[in-house]
């Protein structure tokens, strides 16, 4: 019986509701789904920071999260070793994430401890050519699991979508926008776009409404800058955190699901938004046209106008809304966690099989 340590570090720490968290946790669920048809392997969950040392009685350990800055990967590997990165939009903008000193010291030595890993696994095709141009790790190492949807929508009734949008005040037709407010996100640019032809904006997401930041840091202007200008403005709406019934229903009410990003490692609210029977616009930068494909209107994120006339169009046309909406739910039908937890399977059945 040969046994795999799964890294669960992410569950227990500040990311455990987003971004790789998230991931840690409907990974680990299929997982276990798969491993119990498993007969000669044997999944193990462990909170790395915690059992160091217990390390090296396994076969093989996977570190499910990665930091740039932090160091967080060993440079001594008791055993075969799988890391996970998501993506490194940190060093392809640098300027906007910018690391500090102690930054680049754990970046240089996370670096080094990337360098003698078995294999890293991504979340895209985008994701795998900017670890192996930026971390300069080889192109063989690198293996694609995408990801899934984290939400299903299901069909709510009459009267609880007519309570959900007196609820939060929805109007008739709306933009949907659901996720961070990091520069990459581009959000200062949707907002104009959504000003420039007078619609509504929701914005679903915790970090908007935050208030305990440090309004100074480089990293945080984005959103210094939104609650500053449209903090009252009225077609801005920023629910904050949204229950899931209740995002359910907001889900239904969307006419269109706009992600703006200047640039992303893969882009799951895409995948949601097409799984829910709602038009995309979004950004036609690489990842997103990677999981996207022909379901999606583009534009270029860098132009106001652009979002703002693309958006207009799907807004206005029925036929371009079916035609996308048909296309969408057809293409989300590709992704899957259990999908995900096979070929994250079979990395490691390749790993565990080389001398």
């Amino acid at each position: 019986m040969k046994k795999i340590a799964f890294d669960k570090s992410p569950l227990v720490s500040g990311h455990s509701s987003r971004g790789m968290g998230v991931y840690t946790k409907r990974l680990l669920e299929s997982l276990e789904e798969e491993f119990k048809e498993q007969k000669k392997l044997k999944l193990v969950p462990v909170v790395f920071s915690a059992n160091k040392e217990k390390l090296a009685k396994f076969n093989l350990v996977h570190y499910t999260s990665f930091d740039l800055f932090y160091h967080t990967l060993p440079l001594v590997k008791p055993t075969k070793t799988i890391v996970t990165v998501p993506d490194v939009i940190p060093l392809i903008y640098p300027k906007h994430y910018p690391p500090g000193i102690r930054g680049k010291i754990n970046f240089f030595l996370q670096k080094i401890s990337l360098k003698s890993v078995d294999a890293v696994i991504t979340i895209s095709e985008t994701s795998k050519k900017d670890i192996v141009n930026y971390l300069g790790v080889k192109s063989e190492k690198v293996f694609v699991t995408k990801l899934a949807g984290n939400f299903t929508v299901k069909k709510s009734s009459p009267n609880l979508i007519r309570k959900v949008r007196q609820k939060y005040n929805l109007p008739n037709s709306f933009i949907l926008y659901i996720g961070d407010v990091n520069w990459n996100k581009n959000l200062l640019r949707l907002i104009k776009a959504v000003k420039k032809i007078n619609k509504t904006l929701v914005i679903v997401g915790k970090s908007a409404v935050n208030e305990n930041y440090d309004r100074y840091h480089i990293e945080n202007a984005p959103l210094r800058k939104i609650q500053e200008k449209y903090g009252h403005d009225k077609q801005i709406m920023r629910l904050g955190f949204v229950e899931d019934d209740d995002l359910n229903v907001i889900w239904q009410l969307a006419s269109v699901y706009c992600m703006p990003s200047l640039y992303e490692g893969f882009g799951l609210p895409v995948v949601e938004a097409m799984g829910a029977r709602v038009p995309v616009a979004c950004s036609d930068t690489p990842a997103l046209k990677e999981i996207a494909g022909n379901a999606a209107l583009y534009f270029n994120p860098t132009k106001v106008d652009d979002i703002a006339n693309k958006l207009l169009q799907l807004l206005k046309s029925r036929s371009l809304q079916k035609k996308l909406v048909e296309k969408g739910e057809k293409s989300s039908k590709k992704y899957s966690w259990s999908k995900t937890a096979k070929e994250t399977l079979k990395v490691y059945r390749e790993i565990l099989n080389r001398s």
